[in-house]
C-alpha cells in the first residue's frame, strides 16, 4: 500500500460535501505531483537530494548494509548431505548473476516498468495511480517503485529496529510515504540499478512462507532461480502484489494464472519478450513442485529422524558459543536469521550403521534403549549419535513415556537426562590413576572372590559391617592378577583393591579430567564432598552417557589429548567468512606413556594381545574377529544385577560407546544376555568408521610402565563360560597368535 492509495482505502464518502472534499484533496495532490513532474530534471534531482536529508550517509544503516534474515543450513561432514535448516524467515540471498534474466525482466514489468529510467520515485506512476484509485474508489494501482518497495521491506524487517519502528514502516500516512521517497532517491544516487534490483529480489515476499527469489523458486518449483522458465518467472513476479491471495499452493490458482498473463503482457509492452513468446507461456500448464524447507531438528530429512538427536546436540552447543552473540537470545536469532552454512561432523555412513545396530538390538517400540555415540580421537568431533527412538514430538501410545518418540537427549545427556551406569568401563579411570601414580601394568594382587574394604556398609554384599565387593565369575576371575588380565577379565576385587591403593579421590578426578560429567545430583555431591570414600566408583555406579564415555576413551586413544566434543567441521557466515568455532579444542591431560599403557591393557578384553604378551582372557573377544585383527581396544561393563550392559571400543581413528538401559526405569534390568549384542553393535560401528582408512597400530608403552611381569604361581588359563563357540576367549587368542607367528 502507498500514499496515493490512501484515498482509495478510505470509507466511501457519505455526503456530497465529503465527496467534494475527496475530489478537492485529490486535485490538490495531483496538482502537486504534476508541478513536481514539470520541474527540469536537474532541479528535480536537487529537490530529491535535499529532501533525502542530503546524502546516502544519512540513510539508516539497514538500507546501506541490509541485515535481512536468512535461513541457516546444516550439512553432514561431506558438505552435501542436508540435515536440516533453521529459519524465522525462509530466505537465502542469491547474486543477480544466478537469477534467470527472464525473472529479472518479469519483476520489472510487473512492478515498475520505468525502473531503469526514474531516480527512485516515479512521479508519473504516482499520478497515474492516484487518479485511478480516486476514480475507482479503491486500490486499483500502486505508485511505489521497486526502490521504494525495497526501502519499505528493509525497514519493516530490520532486526535492529524496535517492533514499533518496524510497524511504522507500513503506516498509511503521507509522512511515511514522503520518507520512503526520500530514502529511495538517496539510494538511487549511490547504488546501481542492478544492485537495487538484486536486493529487491532477495527480500520480496512471494507467499507460502518464501522470502526472496531463492526461497520462492525452491518453494514453488524445487529449482534454483537460475533455472526458472519464462512462464515460471511470470507467475512468481505476479505474486508479490498480493502474495497470499495469488499463491497457487494455498490460495487462488485461477487468480495466479490471470496475474501471470498480466505479467506476460507487461513484458511484451516493455519489449522483454515477443507476443508469440507470451502466447506460448500463457498456454503452458501450471506445474508446481511444492517443496517445504525443513525448519529445526524435528524437520530433518525424510526417513532420517535419527539425525534429530545430533541436530539437537549441535543446537545446544551453538547456544553456548559467544561467537554467535552475547546472550542466548542473540545466538538463537543468529542461527535462525544469520544465513550460516554449517558443515557438521556427522558422518552419514557411521550414523546409518549406528542406527541400524541400535534398532537391531531393540526396536523402536521397546521400552529399553541402546544409545550409541561415536567420537574421533584427537579432534573430539562427534561422528554419530543413534538410539532406537524417533526424534519426534509426535504423541506416544498411552503409558509409553519416551518411546517410540522423544526429543530427550538420551545419547548426550542434559535436559533432565543424567545418563546410565556403565559398570566396569570405569575401571579404566582406576588403571590410569594407578599408572600416573607410578605403578606399572605388572602391579600384581592375588584377587579373592570377595574383598573386605574399609568402607562401612550394611545389608547384602557386606562383610563384618564393611562393603565387600565380589567377582562376578570367581572361577575365571580369582587369583593373581596384573593390570593386563585384571582388565581383560574385568576382575572387580583387583580394581577395588587398586583404587584403595591409589585413592578413590584420584580415580574420581581422573574420570572428570577425561570429561565424565556428573549430571545426577547424588553423583555430583559424592564427587564434590566424599570422593575419597566413594569405594564403588571404580565399578561404574555413577551415571554417564555414551557420548561422555566414548570421548573419555577417545582421550586414551589420542595418547592423552582430551578434546571437547565438537559437532562441527566449519561454520561460515552468509558472506562466506569462516567463524572461528570449528577447530578442535584439545589439551593434554595424560602423559602419552600412561595413555599407551592403559591402551595396552585394553587390548586384552577384545581378544587381542599386548606387545608384552600378558593378555590371557577377555570379556569381548568377538571384537577381534569383527575387526579382522585390526588393532582395537575396549572394555565391557555390567552394572549391578545387569541393570545396564555397556561396551566401549576404540582404534586410533574412532571411539564408540553403547549402553543398553531403560531410560525411564533404572530398576528394569536389561539382563546379561544382551551384552553380546551390545558388543557386536559397537564393534560393527567401529568397522564402518575405519573402513577405507589405513590400518593404524597402537604405540607400545615403555618398559618402565610395563614393569616386570611376575606371577608367583601361574594359574591355568580357565575359559570363561561361553555363549557360543565363537566367544571362546582362549581359542580366539590362539588364533590371533597363530596369525602373527
Amino acid at each position: 500500500m502507498n500514499f496515493v492509495a490512501i484515498l482509495g482505502t478510505m470509507a466511501p464518502p457519505r455526503s456530497p460535501l465529503s465527496r467534494l472534499f475527496t475530489v478537492l484533496l485529490a486535485g490538490a495532490l495531483a496538482g502537486l505531483v504534476l508541478a513536481v513532474a514539470a520541474l527540469p530534471g536537474n532541479l528535480l534531482l536537487g529537490f530529491a537530494t535535499r529532501s533525502a536529508l542530503g546524502t546516502y550517509a544519512a540513510l539508516p544503516a539497514a538500507l546501506k548494509t541490509p541485515a535481512t534474515p536468512q535461513r541457516s543450513y546444516l550439512y553432514a561432514n561431506d558438505g552435501k548431505t542436508l540435515i536440516t535448516t533453521f529459519y524465522d524467515v525462509n530466505r537465502t540471498d542469491v547474486p543477480l548473476s544466478e537469477i534467470a534474466p527472464v525473472m529479472r525482466q518479469a519483476i520489472v514489468a510487473a512492478e515498475d516498468r520505468r525502473f531503469y529510467s526514474h531516480g527512485g520515485a516515479d512521479l508519473r506512476g504516482l499520478f497515474r495511480a492516484l487518479v485511478a484509485n480516486v476514480k475507482g474508489g479503491g486500490t486499483e494501482q500502486g505508485g511505489s517503485t521497486l526502490t521504494m518497495q525495497y526501502v519499505r521491506n528493509v525497514l519493516k524487517t530490520d532486526p535492529s529496529r524496535t517492533a514499533e519502528e518496524r510497524a511504522a514502516a507500513t503506516d498509511q500516512n503521507v509522512g511515511r510515504k514522503l520518507q520512503e521517497i526520500r530514502y529511495a532517491s538517496a539510494l538511487e544516487q549511490s547504488l546501481s540499478k542492478d544492485e537495487i534490483l538484486n536486493r529487491y529480489l532477495n527480500i520480496a515476499y512471494f507467499g507460502a512462507g518464501a522470502y526472496g527469489i531463492g526461497a520462492a523458486s525452491q518453494r514453488y518449483f524445487a529449482k534454483s532461480p537460475a533455472d526458472l522458465t519464462l512462464a515460471e518467472s511470470a507467475l512468481l513476479a505476479g505474486l508479490v502484489q498480493s502474495p497470499e491471495a495469488y499463491n497457487p499452493i494455498d490460495g487462488d490458482r485461477d487468480a495466479a494464472l490471470q496475474r501471470r498473463s498480466y505479467v506476460l503482457d507487461s513484458m511484451v509492452e516493455t519489449k522483454a519478450i515477443t507476443a508469440e513468446q507470451a502466447a506460448q507461456a500463457k498456454a503452458e500448464k501450471l506445474t508446481l513442485r511444492p517443496t517445504a524447507q525443513p525448519n529445526g531438528c524435528t524437520a530433518v530429512a525424510q526417513g532420517h529422524d535419527d539425525w534429530g538427536y545430533f541436530c539437537d546436540y549441535l543446537r545446544r552447543w551453538w547456544m553456548d558459543q559467544p561467537a554467535f552473540g552475547a546472550t542466548a537470545q542473540e545466538r538463537e536469532q543468529a542461527l535462525r536469521r544469520g544465513g550460516y552454512t554449517v558443515i557438521t561432523s556427522l558422518d552419514p555412513q557411521v550414523q546409518s550403521t549406528a542406527q541400524k545396530q541400535a534398532t537391531g538390538v531393540y526396536g523402536y517400540d521397546n521400552k529399553r534403549a541402546l544409545p550409541i555415540a561415536a567420537v574421533e580421537p584427537g579432534t573430539g568431533r562427534v561422528l554419530a549419535m543413534a538410539v532406537n527412538r524417533h526424534y519426534s514430538l509426535a504423541q506416544n501410545p498411552a503409558g509409553q513415556v519416551n518411546h517410540p518418540n522423544t526429543v530427550n537427549p538420551l545419547i548426550s545427556g542434559g535436559g533432565g537426562v543424567d545418563g546410565y551406569q556403565a559398570g566396569s568401563t570405569f575401571k579404566l579411570f582406576t588403571m590410569l590413576a594407578a599408572l600416573e601414580s607410578g605403578r606399572t601394568l605388572s602391579t600384581g594382587f592375588d584377587a579373592p572372590s570377595k574383598l573386605p574394604t574399609r568402607y562401612p556398609a550394611e545389608g547384602e554384599g557386606t562383610c563384618d559391617g564393611h562393603w565387600c565387593p565380589a567377582n562376578a565369575n570367581p572361577e575365571w576371575m580369582d587369583g593373581y592378577r596384573m593390570m593386563w588380565d585384571g582388565f581383560g577379565r574385568s576382575v572387580n576385587t583387583y580394581f577395588v583393591w587398586l583404587a584403595e591403593q591409589v585413592g578413590q579421590d584420584k580415580v574420581v578426578e581422573m574420570a572428570q579430567r577425561l570429561g565424565i560429567t556428573f549430571r545426577a545430583d547424588a553423583d555430583a555431591r559424592f564427587a564434590a564432598n566424599d570422593a575419597a570414600d566413594w569405594g564403588s566408583f571404580t565399578l561404574g555406579v555413577a551415571a554417564t552417557t555414551p557420548l561422555d564415555l566414548a570421548n573419555a576413551y577417545a582421550t586414551v586413544a589420542a595418547e592423552g589429548m582430551y578434546c571437547t566434543p565438537l559437532p562441527v567441521v566449519s561454520v561460515r557466515t552468509a558472506d562466506g567468512e569462516r567463524v572461528p568455532v570449528g577447530d578442535p579444542s584439545c589439551k593434554r591431560v595424560l602423559d602419552p606413556d600412561v595413555a599407551r599403557a592403559a591402551t595396552d591393557a585394553a587390548r586384552c578384553p577384545v581378544g587381542q594381545q599386548s606387545p608384552y604378551g600378558q593378555c590371557n582372557g577377555g570379556t569381548a573377544t568377538s571384537v577381534d574377529q569383527i575387526l579382522d585383527g585390526r588393532p582395537v581396544a575396549g572394555k565391557t561393563g555390567s552394572s549391578e544385577e545387569n541393570a545396564t550392559e555397556t561396551f566401549v571400543g576404540f582404534t586410533p581413528q574412532v571411539a564408540v560407546a553403547g549402553i543398553a538401559a531403560n531410560p525411564d526405569d533404572p530398576r528394569d534390568s536389561v539382563g546379561s544376555a544382551v551384552q553380546a549384542k551390545v558388543i557386536d553393535a559397537v564393534a560393527r560401528v567401529i568397522a564402518t568408521a575405519v573402513k577405507g582408512q589405513p590400518e593404524k597400530a597402537f604405540t607400545a608403552p615403555s618398559r618402565e610402565l610395563a614393569g616386570e611381569p611376575h606371577r608367583p604361581v601361574k594359574p591355568p588359563v580357565t575359559q570363561q563360560p561361553r555363549r557360543d563357540p565363537e566367544d571362546d576367549p582362549r581359542s580366539l587368542l590362539d588364533r590371533w597368535l597363530d596369525r602373527r607367528g
